[in-house]
């Protein structure tokens, strides 16, 4: 693996923690890429399910892994970064995975012709329910989302390649962050800078479900997107995180009076009336 102007080495880094029943097909979409000048670190946070058994059979495919307990997926992903090598870096977990086998060939024809002030490359993700069934796909052009991602983490992370002189410059993730330090990192850069948006290109299958539904865990998320506006200048919440900020509260009081199948139902209705595909029924 070595650096060169016409395929630069991408470094993808994994933070895993129990994550046997998925981990392999991250390591498969990563081990059947057509692009060769490439690298995978994974940082295991001391898992007893038999993830360490399968990081160990698939050490030829693995530049690095350490499994040991961590402080959270921002401490895994930091880890990850001190053993990175490559001028571009894109971050997973063990339940996502390269969408095909020519993701990154494609993704580097781009990254060649990003300029050097540009440090945030991204394309489209697809979400999938848990069973792995495509819902749709997400991520907006950068002329279209760039205001409102000053509100909100409308920037798909599993999509995105950070530039290294993004951390050089910018530092790394913050830890004391539990679910949006991937948000308050790159506004760090976003909210002066720009981001290039690659089209027609589905990077990565992102499952939803589980605990990511849990109304109770997305207050967590739009209070820590709040706390990084905050650092970052933002004294006064804007109109668009305000609205988010509702609907959120008022899926958390529906999910706890009517329950989760009854809500599901009726946001679903609600989105179907406002044109878009059903979501939470499906995840």
């Amino acid at each position: 693996m070595i650096q060169t102007e016409s395929q630069p080495l991408v470094t993808m880094i994994v933070a895993v923690y129990n994550g046997a029943q998925t981990l392999q097909q991250c390591i498969d979409s990563f081990a059947q890429q057509t692009y060769e000048n490439k690298e995978l670190i994974i940082i295991d946070g001391g898992s007893q399910d038999g993830t360490v058994d399968l990081l160990k059979a698939n050490n030829a495919q693995i530049s690095y892994w350490i499994s040991e307990p961590d402080r959270g997926i921002y401490n895994a992903w930091n880890k990850g970064l001190a053993q990175a090598k490559g001028e571009w870096i894109c971050f997973l977990g063990a339940d996502d995975y390269l969408w095909d086998t020519s993701v990154l060939e494609r993704m580097a024809m781009h990254l060649l012709a990003i300029p050097h002030n540009i440090h945030v490359a991204y394309a489209q993700i697809m979400l999938l329910n848990v069973n792995g069934g495509n819902l749709y796909p997400v991520g907006e052009s950068w002329l279209k989302i760039k205001e409102r991602f000053k509100q909100l983490m409308c920037i798909p992370h599993q999509g995105v390649m950070h530039r290294r002189t993004l951390f050089e410059k910018k530092g790394v993730f913050d830890e004391s962050f539990r679910i949006a330090g991937d948000y308050e990192l790159l506004l760090r850069e976003l909210k002066t800078g720009d981001a290039w948006f690659i089209p027609d290109l589905i990077t990565t299958g992102m499952r939803q479900g589980g605990v990511s539904s849990d109304p109770a865990n997305t207050l967590v998320t739009m209070r820590e997107i709040r706390l990084a506006q905050r650092i970052h200048g933002q004294k006064i919440p804007g109109y668009q995180w305000l609205t988010a900020m509702a609907r959120v509260y008022l899926r958390f009081w529906l999910w706890r009076l009517l329950g989760e199948r009854l809500t599901k139902k009726a946001l679903d209705t609600y989105r179907r009336m406002r044109g878009l595909e059903p979501y939470w029924t499906k995840i």
